[in-house]
């Protein structure tokens, strides 16, 4: 089961390491406001994802408008602006995975996880995303699970991953 955060601000009160380690992000690059998707990136890598005090803490720190924070965090599809599931299954609705059968597979996904692209498990084990493109086109349609690339998928093949993961046991965590 995924485990509740807590606010970034409360982590810091309670000196989250993570925390030094986005300043020190920060510090390395000035402060400076073209430095911010490094800045995203980062933050991402050691929260998992970007919560809405955690954009206004780096809105704050680069003197950008919160707006411009969330409008770069929304516009990549890399960020994400809330807990990720365990594992994660990502359907390439590019051009060739299109014609090739991935809006099936994204409809057999959603079905066999039970939740709709762009959501997680209410337990929190599988998260479910599209994108436009991963590059991959020459195996289209392609799926990304848990980071590992897979070509020519079916939409059998899908459902049967989606139910693999969603058996599969917990992840240790790092």
């Amino acid at each position: 089961m995924a485990t509740p955060h807590p606010t970034h601000d409360a982590a810091a009160a309670a000196g989250d390491n993570r925390l030094k380690i986005l300043e020190a992000t920060m510090k390395r690059n000035q402060y400076r406001p073209d430095a911010l998707i490094e800045v995203l990136h980062k933050a991402q890598e050691i929260y998992g994802f970007l919560s809405p005090d955690l954009l206004v803490r780096i809105a704050r720190s680069l003197h950008l408008p919160p707006s411009r924070v969330y409008g770069v965090a929304t516009f990549y599809h890399f960020f994400s602006l809330a807990p990720q599931g365990t594992h994660t299954c990502t359907i390439c609705l590019g051009t060739a995975c299109y014609v090739r059968g991935a809006a099936e597979l994204m409809a057999r996904a959603e079905h066999a996880a039970g939740i709709a692209a762009g959501h997680t498990t209410p337990d929190g084990h599988l998260s479910l995303a599209s994108v436009r493109c991963i590059g991959a086109c020459g195996i289209a349609p392609a799926v990304v699970i848990d980071g590992n690339v897979t070509g020519h998928m079916t939409p059998d093949d899908i459902a049967a991953q989606v139910t693999a993961l969603l058996s599969a046991p917990e992840l240790p965590q790092s």
